[in-house]
Formats: C-alpha cells, structure tokens, sequence
C-alpha cells in the first residue's frame, strides 16, 4: 500500500508532489485535532462519573472540543484544497506530457492497435486519475493518520487496550496485503478489457458509414455490444473477487472496536479500570474502527490508481526518436537519400535506396501500392529513423536538426486528411497561429476554398466537426492544402494531394499548386498522370528500391513500370459509355 503512495507521489512530480506532501502533514495536524475529541469526552465523563461537573469543567470540555471541531474543519478545507488541485493538474499535466512525448515517437508506433490503448490512457486512465485516485489517496491516508492517531491517545490511557487495538489493525493490514495482491492480477484484466472496449467504439464510429452502407450494423454491432458485455462481466468479476476480502475487513474493523469495548467493561469489573477510562476506551473503540474501516474501504481502489499510473508510464517511458539535435538554418534545401534501408516489424520496406533531389525541383514518385513510396517521404521528413544509411538535407544529417528546427522546412498535405474540432480559420493557420486574417484569406483563395467557406452559416469562423466530418473529402483537402500554404516551407511533400478534389475543382487546384510551389523543392506521390508529366524527375519505386528515374520523355523511351503506368492511365481515361 505504501509503495502504490510513494509510487503516485513521484508520478505527480514537482509541484504537485509537494502539494500531496504537504497535504500529508496537515492531515497528521488534521488527525491530532480530530483525536482532541477523546480528553475532551474524558474531562467530561470523568467529572460526571465523580460528581464534579462545574461552569470550569464544561468551558475547559467545550473549548477541547471547540478548537477541535473549527481546527479540524479549517485543515480539513486546506488538505481537501491541495490534494484536489495535485489530482486535476497532475493529470491535466500528464495528458500534455504525454501529447508531446507522443510527437517524438516514431510513425510505426502509431496504428490501430495503439490507438486504443493511447486514448484509453489519455481519457479513461486520466479521468480516474483527477477523480478517482485523488479521492482513494485522500481517503486512504487520512484514515490510516487518523488511526494511527487515535490509537497513540488509546495507548496514552490503557496501553492494555493500546496494545489490542494495534494487533487488531495488525490483522487488518494483513488482509488488506492479500486483497491488493488480487486485485494486482486483475488489474491487467481490465485494462485489456477497457482498451478493446475503446477500440471497438472508436472503429465502429469511424467506419459506420461502410456500416450503414455494406448493411453490416449486426455483424459491428454485436463486436461492440460483445466488448461492452466482456467490459462489464470483467469489472463484475473484479468486484466479487475484491468484495470478500473488504467484507472480512470491515467485520475485522468491527470486531477490534467491540473487543476493546468488552475488554474495557471487563478491566472496569475486575477494578483495574475506573469508569470515566473504561466510557472513554468505549468511545475511542468506536472512532478508531470507523477510520480504519473508511481507510480499508477506499483501500480496495488502490491498485487502479497504480495501474493507472503504470499505464501513463509506460506511454511516457517509450523510448523517442532523438530530437536533442542543434537548431540548424539549412544552407539549401537539397535532399540526398544515401543507401537507406528501413525494416518495419522484421518486413523490408526500403532497401539500400539512394537518389538525389535537388532544391527548387519537382521529384515525382510513382510505383506499385506498397512499394515503398509514402515510406520514403517520411524517412526523409524523419517520421522514422533509418535502420542503415543516411538522409541529408543541406549537406547535414536529419539527425543532427532538433526535431522542431527539421520540421520548420517541410509542408504536408497527406492524402488523409484530418482536421481539428476548430474553426476553419484555426485549422489554416494550424502552422502559424498568430497569422492575421488576411493571410488565412489569401492562403484559401489560392487554395481555391475561399467560396465555399464563405458560403458557411459563419464562413471562415465555422467550427467544424472533429477530423472535418461537417465537410467533403475534396473540402477537406483543400484547407489541407491552405494550411501548407500558410506555413511557408520550403518542401513540400504531397501525397495524392489532388485525389479527393472534385473534378470542376482540380484545374484551379493543380494551378494553384503550381503556383505555390514555385521556387520550392516539391515531393509528390501521384498516381494521376497530370500530376506527374512535368516534373522534374521522375522516381519509379518497387519493392523498396528505385527501379527507374528520369523525366516522363525519358522513361517513356523504355518499357517497364513507368510506361505501363502511363498507357494503363491513358486507356482508362479515354473510355466512354455505349451508346
């Protein structure tokens, strides 16, 4: 038990920490002025009991209890205050720790198995950090204080009946000792069991558009109505595996107090007790198994305040890419892939490739679907780092930019694109968030967006749903592309960036493209004809190697990948329907 605190204190870090510490020691003041409530009792009873009750002994019993009542009730406030605060900004702290940490993992980490478990972390683990870990701390600690308090004042009195009321809470712990063990094993359970319950919601909103449109609700269904029913017989299980064991310690708590009332009414019998120790014992018996009882009860939900933080840890202790490199202003923009090779899960992605791509040139890569392209394009912008050789970019190695210094060169518009639950001014100027209005109106204009958001119920102050789900794919492409356009880099890497526009809107895209890209060094992965005939080179990718570079002239003097492309792409266009 006291390990999970020392364990949840150092997660907390700094202030937070302190806070919890200082907490801690104005629960031990809370727990004295609490315990003042016995000599208090005493002073009375014993002046009852002697028939000695006069104006002094009732002031001297009323301001015992008084300083002990306002006292405890204003430390009270503090302690609730402090580890109230330390809850909340621990896991709002957390959470932005663990967003930035995120930015510095490799690519490969990020998929559809990760996804459940990095929201589950960051919303369910985080929430029962800042509501429930905060309150079982709370509770726990001050019901262990106030025992252990209780107990010395019981000692001061009998240490016969001292001496019973630490065997009993001997006891107690002991069985507390088993019942966190069991709840340990559990504790895997349920997170399994939460994060497949994540991912089963996540995909089932994600893709109930393919649901409703392949009439597949039953089949996706029952997996999310099965994920929740397995969520819930888990914590079911876990409560009946946890249950018996709080039970034994509430009736172990229970037990220690009428054992020491019954020892107490026998020591008065045999007159080794006088009647005013013995009322006193009776009453202190009664505070004492209250405070372990709330202790033991909070007890049982220790383990998930330690499982939570384990889970935080281990997103935390992901090992980064290395982003401790120098703030370097490239002295040109070329780009040089020398002999890299890339592995992703023990499968060769990218193998002993080298090519030059000069600065203020268009490369396009083209080649089969899983050939390497996109790969290529994020080892060079290090969205992974290569397993042998280098990538340049000025002359010095990717790795030697600190990652924010390397990403200020390049510019993304992905074929996937996601937007921000903001407004479309926000989600434009993304990359430069203090840009004036009249760069997010001339960035959409030549993103060619400017009409249609101007057509919105609050034009370019419309929030838009989370991943842009209030707009079409070709709408969502093109603030995409606005976004780039408001940053400024110097490469650009485009990855289908035409391959949602609607057809009326392409010309004005590609020209406004081309138009943007002037004077930058362009990487487009194309598979549209259009797109790749005037670059400048030409990259065919297959199985991880470049199997052929030219211009399109070039390449079209020889049969392979590149021709085949494009006579396969010239066929398809120029088809028409039968009369």
């Amino acid at each position: 038990m006291f390990k999970i605190f020392k364990n949840f204190f150092n997660f907390c870090g700094g202030e937070n920490k302190r806070k919890f510490y200082v907490s801690l020691i104005l629960g031990l003041v809370l727990a004295i002025f609490e315990a003042l409530r016995v000599p208090a009792i005493f002073v009375m009873v014993d002046a009852v009991v002697n028939d000695n009750v006069t104006i002094e002994t009732v002031i001297i019993c009323f301001s015992i209890m008084a300083l002990s009542v306002v006292a405890a009730s204003i430390v009270r406030y503090k302690v609730t205050m402090l580890q109230t605060e330390g809850g909340y900004r621990t896991c709002s702290g957390k959470r932005i720790e663990i967003a930035e940490h995120l930015r510095y993992l490799p690519m490969g980490f990020f998929n559809q198995n990760s996804l459940g478990q990095i929201t589950t972390v960051t919303t369910n683990k985080m929430e029962q950090l800042a509501n429930v870990a905060t309150r079982v701390v709370m509770m726990t600690t001050q019901g262990i204080i106030n025992t252990i308090m209780i107990t010395i004042m019981i000692c001061l009195f009998d240490i016969r009946i001292g001496g019973m009321a630490i065997a009993g809470i001997i006891v107690f712990f002991m069985i507390n000792s088993i019942m966190q063990r069991v709840a340990a094993k559990m504790a895997p359970v349920k997170n399994e069991s939460d994060t497949t319950l994540v991912e089963k919601v996540i995909e089932y909103v994600q893709g109930i558009s393919e649901v409703k449109a392949y009439n597949l609700s039953g089949k996706h269904s029952r997996e999310l109505y099965k994920a929740i029913d397995n969520n819930s017989v888990c914590n079911f299980v876990i409560e009946l595996k946890v249950i018996p064991f709080i039970t034994l310690q509430s009736f172990i708590a229970k037990a220690i107090g009428v054992l020491m009332c019954a020892m107490s009414i026998l020591f008065f019998i045999d007159g080794s007790m006088v009647l005013s120790e013995c009322i006193v014992m009776m009453v202190s018996a009664f505070i004492m198994y209250t405070s372990l009882d709330n202790a033991g009860m909070f007890s049982s939900l220790l383990r998930v305040v330690d499982f939570v933080v384990e889970k935080a840890k281990e997103i935390l202790n992901l090992e980064a890419m290395d982003i401790e490199g120098k703030d370097i202003g490239p002295k040109n923009y070329d780009i040089d892939v020398e002999n890299v090779s890339f592995s992703y899960d023990k499968k060769t992605i990218i193998n002993n490739l080298s090519v030059h791509i000069p600065e203020k040139t268009t490369t396009a890569i083209v080649g089969p679907s899983g050939g390497g392209k996109t790969t290529l394009c994020h080892l060079i912008a290090r969205f992974w780092d290569v397993d042998k050789g280098r990538v340049l970019l000025g002359g010095k190695d990717v790795k030697e930019y600190s990652m924010d210094s390397l990403m200020k060169n390049f510019s993304f518009v992905f074929q996937n694109v996601y937007l921000f639950q903001d407004t479309i001014a926000n989600n434009i100027r993304f990359g430069q968030p203090n840009a004036p209005m009249e760069q997010v109106v001339e960035a959409a204009k030549k993103a060619c967006c400017h009409d249609f958001i101007m057509q919105l119920p609050e034009g370019y102050n419309t929030v838009i749903g989370e991943g842009g789900a209030s707009l079409s794919g070709g709408e969502k492409q093109r603030i995409s592309i606005a976004r780039a356009i408001m940053k400024d880099a110097p490469i650009i890497i485009l990855d289908e960036a035409t391959a949602n526009v609607d057809p009326e809107n392409e010309k004005d895209l590609v020209e406004a493209i081309d138009a943007l890209t002037k004077e930058k060094t362009i990487l487009m992965i194309a598979h549209r004809l259009k797109t790749v005939r005037n670059a400048d080179q030409i990259l065919v990718v297959d199985k991880g190697q470049i199997v052929q570079q030219g211009n399109h002239k070039e390449l079209m003097k020889h049969d392979g990948i590149y021709k085949r492309f494009v006579n396969a792409r010239e066929i398809a266009g120029s088809w028409k329907l039968g009369a």
